[in-house]
């Protein structure tokens, strides 16, 4: 292990990049648990500071996964469900991505969510948080939440119950409390085996170091978000990029919210939810209420389900996508829905 800290940890000119060989003997070394505290610690910072390359995330996204169970899911299942990887670190701002995922989950779109406690450096709100306020079950094993996804389409996991590396280095994390390589590896183990991704991310700079690991990733349909907070959730108040990657080369384009009349003054984004309102927001919004207070997160909810209907193929237009949605929410099917995924016990 040292030898790879010494290579990352020479000072701001001597540091070198690993190769991917490299960076995997790296990870298999901390994933294993065979690494020091101190030594795991030195890496992390290191290259905290140097900042991962796309081979060295890559290596630690393979190792990882391929210490992680998986939920085996039928391949026709795979083929639909798509992967919504929220920042693990947690949010403050309204989990759109919840709710929204109850809408495809009623149009039969099966919908993975994961996450872990909250972790640095934000330590926020988790969706797992939020879930346990709407009385979902978390804790759920592989077999529930083949389940949940083949019956109900709509799926939650708590990784760190599949993932022993993510168990490793767990204490580390917290005690150093900045961001690592691993708060991007960690939402790419893809437990499901979906062919379809949507995630997060607030700067370019980022987008560009994950884009190219992609080309070797088993993701047929992947798409990056400029999104609240580094999640997949659109806001109403800004315009937001939109990502697609294929063969590791990025298209782009921007998507408007006052285009789609949708547009609410950034005065109105709370950036700062308790869970419980949280939940009752979304329990709200999901049976078709429309409060003035409700207003910004009701758009945010039908721009997102919207825009992911047209993106996966769902609906031509963003538009057609957001007025289905509408639709949803006016006859109280998602909130059917939720109470579905809620009443499902085993």
């Amino acid at each position: 292990m040292q030898q790879w800290i010494k290579e990352i940890a020479r000072g701001k000119r001597g540091s070198n990049d690993l190769t991917y060989e490299q960076a995997k003997q790296a990870a298999k070394e901390i994933g294993e648990g065979k690494a020091t505290d101190a030594q795991v610690a030195a890496f992390f910072i290191a290259q905290r500071l140097k900042t991962e390359m796309p081979d060295e995330l890559l290596a630690f996204v393979d190792v990882f996964s391929a210490l992680t169970n998986k939920i085996d899911l039928e391949e026709d299942v795979k083929k639909r469900t798509i992967d919504f990887a929220s920042p693990y670190a947690g949010r403050n701002s309204f989990f759109a991505t919840i709710p929204v995922s109850v809408l495809l989950a009623e149009r039969g779109i099966p919908a993975f969510l994961h996450c872990s406690e909250a972790l640095p450096p934000k330590f926020g709100v988790t969706i797992a948080d939020v879930l346990n306020e709407l009385l979902i079950h978390t804790d759920k094993n592989a077999q529930q939440i083949k389940h949940d996804l083949t019956y109900t389409n709509i799926g939650f996991a708590q990784v760190e119950q599949f993932s022993p590396p993510l168990s490793v280095v767990k204490h580390i994390r917290h005690e150093i409390g900045v961001r690592t390589l691993i708060n991007t590896a960690e939402k790419l183990l893809n437990l499901s085996g979906a062919t379809s991704i949507m995630m997060g991310a607030f700067h370019r700079t980022a987008i560009n170091k994950i884009a190219p690991i992609f080309e070797s990733l088993s993701f047929d349909q992947v798409y990056i978000v400029q999104g609240v907070e580094g999640s997949e959730d659109v806001p109403v108040h800004r315009n937001s990029f939109v990502y697609k990657i294929i063969n590791g080369e990025m298209e782009s384009f921007i998507v408007n919210p006052k285009e789609y009349h949708l547009y609410v003054e950034e005065e109105k984004f709370n950036k700062n939810i308790p869970v419980q309102t949280q939940a009752d927001m979304i329990l709200s919004i999901l049976n078709g209420e429309k409060d003035e207070k409700l207003e910004y997160a009701y758009n945010q909810v039908v721009f997102n389900a919207g825009l992911r209907y047209y993106l996966f193929g769902y609906n031509e237009t963003i538009e057609e996508g957001i007025n289905y949605a509408k639709k949803q929410l006016e006859s109280k099917v998602g909130y059917k829905k939720l109470q579905e995924w809620k009443s499902n016990h085993y």
